[in-house]
């Protein structure tokens, strides 16, 4: 996928640079209200690796709640926060917000004005969000995921009102034309619309709010396989591993043509490397435990940022609060899934098939336990759904459902038997195995929890009969835990 717009470098990396630094470079505190502890008593405290508590606005929250004599730190931080109202523009037809999971779109603006005037180009006016990512923190605060969504992808814009009057609209386009009609509430309403997933807060920052908040960070570590000089994006870089701060680190998420293959889709993967990165040196100790160094950091950020009005700092400190038992390891960035645009090579549109799973993922995540279970005895794993066998067999079931049933299956990787076979009415659905097969059978059971397990001698051994009864049978949601690929912190990216 190439851009054909010469007069633009790489918005895409701004953006989704912006969006990485601004987000997971700010929360800071511990959540706990103490913000005016003595520095011994919060260098403790940081050490402990816990993902987000340095997130600007949260920390901001928190060190305002220590003490009436840190109020001048909440002027001083939250104060540089441009907050926007948003619920008018959002409309009521929104998607159901099902459980206490913290939906929060990223955004970062190519905005020329200001500071980034030197980052204009010829016929380049105005701002877009070429990079948006999803970020999903689960009700228990203790995993986050963040989906990052093609600027090219061909998407449905609704109907969109603008911050100054006025409205755009519905229409067919990219989906980083949502901000250039509407703004940031149109980015947010568009994906409403195309996942169903409630969002509950949007955070947005500019070109040069990420390069202060990466030197505010003290430089992120990469790793490139050979040599880049590439003026067009500023970048001068060496082979192999090294730390690269401002201009450097603008210029490594913006870099189209000389890094990779100069798709949009391999720059997203960089920069979710970049966001790892950022993410593992936030929670390394480096910044946490030096008090000037945090609050040079959360300066830096809460001059870079533009958020919802909603996000006042009772939500900054609930936040803060939930966070304290995350850590780098537990925080994973994946790529909605996408496909060919045959109109335009140059485009993409989302492949519905797969990604379909990931947004019910996030917008079902339930509420897990506050305390990790005693683990239990170890038993023999169920085997992976490619290694189940399963026959289908309609049993009273509607043709539509059987139907249904055998296409899920195959999507979710079970081997299903290409004939499907017959059986007298029942009420009720049973998934019949021999006992030789327990194995197969709990692992189809996984997913289609309501059939009754029926063993019988006399069933075939080399698989698992699915009976589909009157009542058919409901395939359990996929968790976040079934959400793979992407890039996760907390592990060494290799130079390559």
């Amino acid at each position: 996928m190439s851009d054909k717009d010469p007069g633009r470098d790489d918005l895409a990396g701004d953006t989704a640079a912006h969006s990485t630094a601004s987000p997971y470079d700010d929360t800071d505190a511990d959540g706990d209200g103490d913000g005016d502890a003595p520095p011994r008593a919060l260098a403790a405290r940081a050490r402990r690796r816990r993902f987000l508590r340095w997130t600007a606005i949260g920390a901001a929250g928190v060190v305002l709640l220590g003490g009436a004599g840190a109020a001048w730190l909440y002027h001083d931080l939250v104060g540089g926060i441009d907050q926007k109202p948003v619920d008018g523009q959002l409309g009521g037809n929104r998607p159901k917000k099902l459980n206490k999971s913290l939906n929060i779109l990223l955004l970062g603006s190519d905005t020329r004005a200001g500071d980034n005037a030197k980052y204009a180009a010829d016929g380049v006016t105005g701002a877009r969000s070429d990079t948006a990512v999803l970020l999903h923190l689960s009700p228990n605060r203790d995993q986050a995921v963040g989906i990052s969504f093609p600027r090219d992808s061909m998407v449905k814009i609704p109907q969109c009102e603008k911050d100054g009057g006025g409205t755009v609209p519905a229409q067919f386009g990219m989906l980083n034309s949502a901000f250039s009609l509407a703004g940031p509430t149109c980015t947010w309403k568009t994906l409403e619309s195309l996942t169903g997933i409630h969002i509950d807060h949007f955070v947005q920052v500019d070109f040069s709010g990420f390069k202060r908040m990466v030197d505010a960070l003290g430089g992120v570590e990469i790793c490139v396989d050979k040599p880049v000089d590439d003026p067009r994006a500023e970048l001068h870089l060496k082979a192999g591993r090294q730390t690269v701060k401002g201009t450097q680190a603008l210029g490594y998420v913006r870099a189209r043509y000389s890094l990779g293959n100069g798709s949009d889709l391999e720059r997203i993967q960089r920069q979710q490397k970049f966001m790892a990165a950022v993410v593992d040196k936030a929670t390394s100790g480096s910044v946490l435990t030096d008090p000037a160094k945090t609050y040079k950091f959360l300066k830096a950020a809460t001059r870079s940022l533009t958020t919802d009005d909603g996000l006042d700092l009772a939500t900054m400190k609930k936040l803060a609060d939930g966070l304290k038992g995350m850590d780098a390891g537990k925080v994973r960035f994946v790529t909605v899934p996408v496909e060919g645009y045959a109109p335009d090579p140059n485009r993409v549109q989302w492949n519905q098939a797969e990604a379909t799973p990931l947004f019910d993922a996030i917008r079902h995540d339930n509420d897990l336990p506050a305390a990790p279970a005693k683990p239990a005895p170890a038993e023999q794993a169920p085997p992976a759904p490619g290694k189940v066998g399963v026959t289908v067999v309609a049993a009273g079931a509607p043709k539509a459902m059987v139907q249904r049933v055998v296409e899920q299956l195959g999507k979710r990787g079970f081997k299903v038997a290409k004939r499907t076979e017959k059986a007298a009415p029942a009420a009720e659905s049973r998934l019949v195995y021999n006992p030789s097969a327990e194995a197969q059978a709990s692992a189809l059971a996984r997913d289609v929890p309501d059939a009754l397990l029926t063993a019988d001698g006399s069933a075939p051994a080399g698989g698992v009969r699915l009976v589909l009864g009157r009542n058919g049978v409901h395939f359990a949601q996929q968790t976040l835990n079934k959400i793979t690929g992407g890039v996760k912190a907390g592990q060494k990216n290799p130079c390559a």
